[in-house]
């Protein structure tokens, strides 16, 4: 019966967790420790510290650690993963299916081209966010960290080298310069 709630409580959290793994968390919290008691508050807290520092999504390894609190199993683990992940998959398979019967619809194609531009704003608004004066100095006048980004950006853009090859690029730079 556990097994049961369990995939019921975390599909319902992925259906309805809007807007990533950190905004999961409250309605993880609600289900996990208020309305089941599968686990403690002060449990819910090193669960989610730890799902902090393990790699990878924060709202999957929560999932994870809970559904092994609650059961004692990896079975209850893998229930609470797959659960969370599944109505997200469910519904990029309905929009796959949809968008291989519409690929040369004219209204979709306009709405795909929309998509994209409004995600390049999203992205460089993101960019812009992190230009600030702890990252480029005060009154951004670190000419260094101007030109590590200068560098990336038409290493990655023009010449093709991988981001993650930039990433670490830019990492040994600054560790050796700063």
């Amino acid at each position: 019966m556990i097994y049961l709630q369990l995939f019921i409580t975390f599909f319902k959290i992925g259906l309805f967790g809007f807007g990533g793994g950190a905004a999961m968390l409250s309605l993880i919290q609600f289900e996990v420790v208020e309305h089941y008691g599968w686990i403690t508050a002060s449990e819910f807290t090193n669960m989610v510290a730890v799902s902090q520092v393990t790699p990878g999504p924060i709202g999957i390894n929560c999932a994870t650690y809970a559904g092994y609190l609650a059961t004692g199993s990896i079975l209850g683990s893998a229930v609470a993963t797959i659960s969370l992940v599944l109505p997200s998959f469910i519904i990029m398979m309905l929009l796959i299916m949809f968008m291989t019967k519409m690929k040369n619809n004219k209204i979709v194609d306009s709405i795909m081209s929309l998509l994209r531009l409004t995600v390049v704003g999203l992205i460089a608004a993101a960019a812009l966010l992190l230009i600030t004066e702890e990252t480029f100095g005060a009154g951004y006048r670190d000419w260094t960290a101007w030109l590590i980004f200068i560098g990336a950006f038409i290493a990655t853009k023009w010449l093709k080298l991988s981001p993650i090859l930039m990433i670490l690029s830019a990492a040994v730079i600054g560790l050796i310069i700063y």
